[in-house]
């Protein structure tokens, strides 16, 4: 697969797993409780979380290809 096609579908993904991943986060912070604190813990955690599946997508988008023989 080209690295423009890679890109390509690779940012689409990245585009749309963060929108359905917002939209996720903003519904469940609703039932976390108003104390500072367990907002702080919650949005700390969901500011990094989005980034565990980001980073192998990222990989595979600038991963060069593989030679044929």
């Amino acid at each position: 697969m080209s690295p423009r096609i890679k890109k390509l579908i690779g940012s689409g993904a990245m585009l749309g797993g963060l929108f359905a991943y917002v939209l996720g986060a903003i519904a469940l912070a609703d039932a976390i409780p108003k104390h500072w604190l367990a907002q702080l813990l919650y949005f700390a955690v969901a500011g990094i979380a989005w980034s565990a599946p980001a980073i192998p997508l990222i990989k595979w988008m600038n991963a060069e290809p593989k030679r044929r023989r």
